[in-house]
């Protein structure tokens, strides 16, 4: 009976081991870009006072066709340009998962993304 119950310990302190190693998973949060507003030309300064970790996920409410997301470098960030190889969003309620360190992001709409719509998240 003892070993049985040395056993459960081992087995606990395993599950509990695991928990704390991917604690970053389940601390994910979601994030509406612009809040209510969504992803608009006024959006661009709504990330300022968060705090983002790498596996939060970013949703970019828009409508479809009138804008889209455009995940850049940070060339095509201060160039407002969508290097090749790009990842476009364009379904209006777009996820987009943070890496770590920063993440680029413009509207290639023309016009849009030197009005202000384009944002920097860094994800910790």
């Amino acid at each position: 009976m003892a070993q049985g119950s040395g056993s459960a310990r081992a087995v606990l302190a395993l599950v509990l081991l695991c928990v704390l190693l991917h604690g970053d998973l389940a601390e994910s949060k979601v994030y509406t870009v612009g809040d209510r507003g969504g992803w608009t030309l006024s959006s661009g300064g709504w990330s300022r006072g968060k705090r983002f970790r790498a596996g939060d996920v970013l949703l970019f409410k828009y409508g479809r066709g009138a804008h889209n997301v455009v995940a850049v470098n940070a060339a095509g960030y201060r160039s407002c340009s969508a290097p090749r190889g790009s990842r476009t969003y364009s379904s209006g309620n777009d996820r987009v998962t943070l890496s770590r360190g920063t993440n680029y992001f413009i509207c290639s709409v023309p016009g849009h993304c030197g009005a202000g719509m384009k944002m920097a998240i860094n994800a910790a």
